[in-house]
């Protein structure tokens, strides 16, 4: 009985956030508290997996949007790729906007035998990605542009002008595990 709420609670979560309701009016709606949903946003996180994308051959976009953790002052980026037919979601890592953090999607990219990357005008890109399957051209990152408009749309914490932001990083993974692919 118990493992039943659990899971139905969960899903509640998962659901809610996925439309765009903040931690406060999760906790209000469930009646529980706010540091019981951030628990189970971790937990819920920590179960979902990146999906096995096995496609080869595919045509990807490339882009990152920034966000805050802790403070205003710390701000993060979010680098994701999305396949370009599906708009799905491959992989996605967060930190700071350095080749370092970028180059593990790149290398599942190439490693998935990429037919064309597509990013925007990023230097790391262009020391990154072979010059042979990587375009920079006008309107060629539009799906995942409107990807992160939407994103942002649907999680307020990562709009531009929000007095809100994530407290630790491992929310914002959780959070975008969960927005993603849960």
């Amino acid at each position: 009985m118990y493992q039943a709420y659990k899971s139905n609670i969960n899903s509640t979560i998962t659901l809610l956030l996925k439309e765009g309701c903040g931690v406060r009016s999760i906790s209000r709606i469930l009646n529980i508290s706010s540091g019981t949903v951030l628990s189970r946003i971790l937990k819920i996180g920590e179960q979902i997996k990146v999906p096995d994308f096995d496609q080869l051959g595919c045509q990807f976009e490339v882009d990152e949007l920034w966000s805050f953790v802790g403070s205003k002052k710390n701000a993060v980026w979010i680098i994701y790729g999305i396949e370009r037919n599906t708009r799905m979601v491959v992989d996605f890592s967060v930190g700071r906007k350095t080749s370092e953090n970028i180059r593990p999607l790149i290398n599942k990219l190439i490693g998935l035998r990429a037919a064309r990357i597509y990013t925007d005008k990023l230097k790391s890109y262009q020391s990154l990605v072979p010059n042979n399957l990587h375009r920079v051209l006008r309107y060629c990152t539009n799906h995942i542009e409107r990807k992160n408009l939407t994103l942002r749309t649907h999680v307020q914490r990562l709009a531009r002008k929000t007095i809100c932001f994530f407290k630790r990083q491992e929310y914002l993974e959780a959070h975008l595990k969960i927005y993603f692919w849960g």
